[in-house]
């Protein structure tokens, strides 16, 4: 061994090698010993793979994709393979900002749009008040406090003091607490605008209702204390005024509702009753059932679908069920962004 040159005691290295290599293989692979252990560290392996980080940011950016991936699934699910709604509104063009302050009968809620001079508008923020307001467990002071919030938050937003204006909505003028508000309100400064159902019908379907749907489309409002149904007329718009989700409260039979809204909606042309815009509090609890990420029109889904627990819920679902009875209207579209005091801001000058 000792005569050997460097380079043969290499080529004799690679033999020995070679052989424990495939010697070894042949073993592994022929024996069952063999086949065993290649089993056993498969799966060690492929459990080692697919386990989850416990900690740090890996850990983070996994937990993050899968909760996505779920709420995709989720999604997808809840919504039932609705279709969806393809208009897109146009853009607002050097808009200028204005806010909105509705008292409701649910409570205050307040809207900043950005709106230019073809009154094309955009919803900047919105925000939802609690209904202590108008039932009756508001002092004159929480009235107040509540009213200069809004206002606060609204010129912190960028809002012209002269461009925030403040509605009372149809149905709040028939509640006893109203008159309160507003004697609080004029205590401030402020004018209050009131309006009657008819004028909140023509004011929704002014915010709502695209031109591009004028002659196939009809508007619906349901609220707590009124439904408003409105369509364009040889130029105008047309109002009705039934029942509100509320109706449950003075011990109202649901058929008796639903026999009213059915006939307040003869009036509607024939034509016009391919696709309704629907807002208000009910139709937004069976719109949140079914949206589709963020987006800004939803299409409900039939009434039978919807399953509500709560009283307003179901007296919702049955408001909607007449007026989809009665018109036999193909989709109804929920619009996230809109409300009839946008309707308001636009008919300013």
């Amino acid at each position: 061994m000792n005569k050997l040159t460097p380079f043969a005691r290499f080529l004799i290295m690679l033999v020995i090698l070679g052989a424990i290599f495939f010697g070894g293989k042949y073993v592994l692979e022929n024996t069952s010993w063999g086949k065993n252990m290649l089993s056993k560290s498969t799966t060690e392996q492929t459990d080692a793979d697919t386990k989850a980080p416990e900690e740090g940011p890996a850990s983070e950016a996994l937990s993050t994709s899968s909760s996505s991936s779920s709420s995709s699934s989720d999604t997808e699910a809840t919504s039932g393979g609705g279709a969806s709604f393809s208009y897109v509104a146009p853009e607002p063009i050097n808009g200028k900002l204005k806010g909105v302050v509705e008292l409701g009968a649910s409570g205050f809620n307040s809207f900043i749009v950005r709106i230019d001079k073809d009154k094309n508008w955009k919803l900047e923020k919105a925000e939802f008040g609690n209904s202590l307001v108008t039932e009756n467990m508001a002092t004159d002071e929480d009235i107040r406090a509540g009213l200069k919030q809004y206002i606060g938050k609204m010129l912190d937003f960028g809002v012209s003091g002269r461009d925030i204006h403040f509605v009372v909505s149809s149905g709040a003028v028939k509640a006893d607490i109203t008159q309160k508000i507003i004697k609080n309100l004029k205590a401030l400064n402020y004018f209050v605008n009131t309006v009657s159902a008819q004028q909140e019908g023509a004011l929704a379907l002014k915010c709502v209702l695209p031109k591009d749907f004028e002659e196939e489309a009809f508007v619906t409002d349901i609220g707590s204390g009124n439904t408003k149904i409105s369509w364009i007329k040889s130029g105008g718009v047309s109002a009705v005024e039934t029942y509100g989700a509320k109706y449950f409260q003075d011990g109202t039979d649901d058929g008796k509702v639903y026999g009213e809204v059915k006939a307040k909606c003869a009036g509607i042309p024939s034509m016009q009753r391919k696709t309704c815009f629907i807002i208000g509090g009910a139709p937004f609890s069976m719109a949140k059932q079914v949206r589709n990420g963020k987006e800004r029109y939803t299409i409900l889904k039939a009434p039978k679908d919807y399953k509500m627990d709560d009283a307003k819920g179901k007296a919702g679902i049955n408001i909607y069920k007449a007026i989809k009875d009665a018109t036999g209207c193909e989709q109804f579209v929920f619009d996230w962004d809109a409300n009839f005091t946008i309707g308001f801001l636009l008919n300013l000058p």
